[in-house]
């Protein structure tokens, strides 16, 4: 298989031809900040904040942290007065997980509780079977967890944003780090689908930015013979690979891995991505990956969150994606007291004015005084800078850097922010 040869020009060119695509995709958020002569309240004055947190099915375990980190949001923004004078409601419920219809169920109940915001799903196929929905209440909805590009250009009327950043952002990440040694030539071998085509440009640009270069090699979803690849692979004599596929077809990225250890690319030579970065203890050999690198999405807690975070539930083990959820639920209210209204339509156009621009602010509190004073806000949380783009995503975010260890787990080295470019 003859390789997809990506440099500048190429990301020139795919630029150059989605700008001259009709745009059917998210609504913008137009400015927001502090007025002399604000716009009557469209909302009731109570700022309601439901959450859509997995408590039943696969993802049940990653509901705990999230709403633990809601909880604790909530109380410290009630502690500070609340928002716009009045206590923040907040109403819980279960999204369960892309198998059932629960999450349907339990925004239907929100809307009928009139919730403002919603804090969820989890889930990226959950996001996207909901946003009709959110669209027709005017709620607006902020993930914590869903990661999937295609969210990006959804049809949400401005009213879906996120806290984690998409897919193909990582690209960046990845090339600030393996441009830290300059010349790196780069091979990226991904599955031809929405994911792993959305991380070649990012990749691309980033690497030639830091005077390194990317030849990509992508695997079509009904490939089952992987020597031609791993052949091409060898064949282009790169510094190191990065392997794009999804950990949910193990059998392909364990055949991936395999080939390219097999061929000479394992320890630090070879990158997992975001999506297949996982435990693979029982899916190959003991030794296979070790010094092999991974990246993750989503900021790691720190000990004085975690502390914060089991003070409302003791028993917590696992705290991923709880930064995200945090910041989410501090922004929805900081964008309510910045339009002074609680309504999710103008709280959904007001976040992009929060994350940037202004005066920079790490806590609620300290956010409100700077309001108080009459200036903008740049809210830099847990999660990281969180600042918004147009079509509501994060950039630049957090990535955590891992390097995986004999029993082919991996453990935290450190962290890295990078996005939009940088």
């Amino acid at each position: 298989m003859g390789a997809l040869v990506v440099a500048l020009t190429v990301v020139g060119v795919l630029v150059a031809c989605s700008a001259s695509v009709p745009s059917t995709g998210p609504t913008a958020r137009p400015s927001a900040g502090v007025s002399s002569t604000p716009k009557p309240m469209s909302g009731d004055g109570v700022l309601r904040i439901g959450t859509l947190i997995p408590t039943s099915g696969t993802f049940a375990f990653l509901g705990p942290a999230q709403a633990a980190a809601v909880a604790v949001a909530v109380a410290e923004i009630n502690a500070t007065g609340g928002v716009n004078g009045k206590p923040v409601e907040l109403l819980p419920r279960d999204s369960g997980d892309a198998s059932t219809t629960t999450a349907e169920a339990s925004l239907a109940d929100l809307v009928a509780n009139k919730a403002d915001v919603v804090i969820g799903p989890s889930s990226s196929v959950l996001a996207q079977r909901l946003i009709p929905a959110l669209v027709a209440a005017r709620v607006a909805m902020i993930s914590p967890a869903a990661t999937f590009p295609g969210l990006t250009i959804a049809d949400d009327g401005g009213l879906f944003l996120r806290t984690i950043p998409t897919y193909g952002d990582q690209g960046w990440a990845l090339a600030k780090t393996l441009t830290a040694q300059s010349g790196q030539k780069v091979a990226l071998v991904y599955t031809d689908d929405d994911l792993g085509n959305a991380i070649v440009p990012t990749l691309a640009a980033g690497l030639a930015a830091g005077k390194g270069s990317l030849f990509a090699e992508p695997v079509p979803a009904s490939s089952t013979d992987f020597a031609p690849i791993i052949a091409a692979v060898v064949a282009g004599k790169p510094d190191a690979v990065v392997l794009a596929t999804a950990y949910s077809s193990l059998d392909l990225t364990r055949a991936l891995i395999t080939g390219l250890v097999g061929a000479g690319f394992g320890g630090a030579k070879l990158w997992l991505t975001t999506q297949n970065t996982g435990d693979y203890s029982q899916a190959l050999p003991a030794g296979s990956l070790t010094g092999v690198n991974g990246i993750i999405e989503g900021a790691r807690a720190d000990d004085a969150f975690i502390a914060r975070l089991k003070a409302v539930t003791p028993q917590l083990g696992s705290y991923r994606y709880a930064p995200e959820a945090y910041d989410a639920t501090i922004m929805a209210a900081l964008a309510a007291v910045v339009a002074r209204d609680d309504a999710g339509p103008a709280i959904a156009a007001a976040l992009p004015a929060v994350s940037r621009g202004g005066i920079k602010c790490t806590t609620f509190a300290e956010c409100l005084e700077v309001i108080a004073a009459g200036d903008a806000i740049d809210y830099d949380g847990i999660a990281g800078p969180l600042n918004f783009t147009a079509a509501g995503d994060p950039t630049p975010a957090f990535y955590g850097l891992y390097t995986f260890n004999a029993q082919n787990t991996f453990d935290y080295v450190n962290g890295i922010v990078a996005g939009g470019g940088k």
